[in-house]
């Protein structure tokens, strides 16, 4: 069999838990944070969990995760 291909952009996005899931980074923490609240910024901060139903697309994406 050959090799698979990671996609590398998913790969910059997505990482493994001990557990196997995965995990991403929040949206809207990019730009214009001047008239977000602090504690919202501080929320958008925190990692979260891919979807499990996404997480099937995400594998396919990261072969060797």
């Amino acid at each position: 069999m050959p090799k698979l291909k990671t996609r590398k952009a998913a790969a910059k996005r997505f990482r493994a838990t001990g557990s196997g899931k995965i995990r991403r980074r929040k949206a809207f923490k990019n730009h214009m944070l001047e008239h977000k609240s602090s504690q919202r910024r501080r929320r958008l901060s925190q990692l979260s969990l891919v979807d499990e139903r996404d997480a099937g697309n995400v594998r396919l994406m990261l072969p060797y995760l």
